[in-house]
């Protein structure tokens, strides 16, 4: 998603403007910490065998949200692939785009075998209703760690 932001320029704006970043970092914060709490706090009984298919689209939208709202792998694409672009060989653009491109397919790669990895675990946990119970507890407290860790760490822009 941040790939298009950084090939076409928007997420230039976001890094000029230390406002447009903090609004970005602390709404993204925010929504990790409310994520993160709605863990904490729910019941073993959310998640079952027979509702995980209906709650499958759900977690996609709010990792992609989660996704868009943190401006640091937007900051990453925008310091790290300019490196590796010669204006001298073609389109900047498209060399952005190409560039970007590996490292997302990349990342989907590295990403995917995590995915299936703690798909079996979650199926496991699943199974067992008092593991399942810990485990919400302890992902709900990472995620809030995480969303404390972006605002207090979370430097500026320059």
């Amino acid at each position: 998603m941040q790939l298009p932001l950084v090939a076409f320029g928007p997420s230039s704006l976001v890094r000029a403007s230390p406002l447009a970043f903090s609004l970005l970092r602390w709404a993204g914060a925010a929504y990790i910490v409310w994520l993160g709490l709605r863990l904490l706090l729910s019941s073993s009984a959310t998640v079952t065998a027979d509702n995980i298919e209906v709650l499958r689209p759900f977690a996609a939208r709010e990792g992609m949200i989660a996704n868009l709202s943190n401006p640091w792998p937007l900051m990453f694409m925008v310091a790290f692939l300019p490196q590796f672009v010669e204006p001298n060989r073609g389109s900047v653009t498209f060399q952005l785009v190409l560039l970007g491109a590996t490292q997302k397919i990349t990342g989907v790669l590295v990403l995917g075998t995590y995915a299936l990895a703690s798909g079996a675990i979650g199926a496991w946990i699943i199974r067992h209703p008092r593991q399942k119970l810990w485990q919400q507890r302890l992902a709900g407290c990472f995620i809030i760690g995480l969303g404390v860790r972006m605002v207090i760490g979370g430097g500026t822009t320059h």
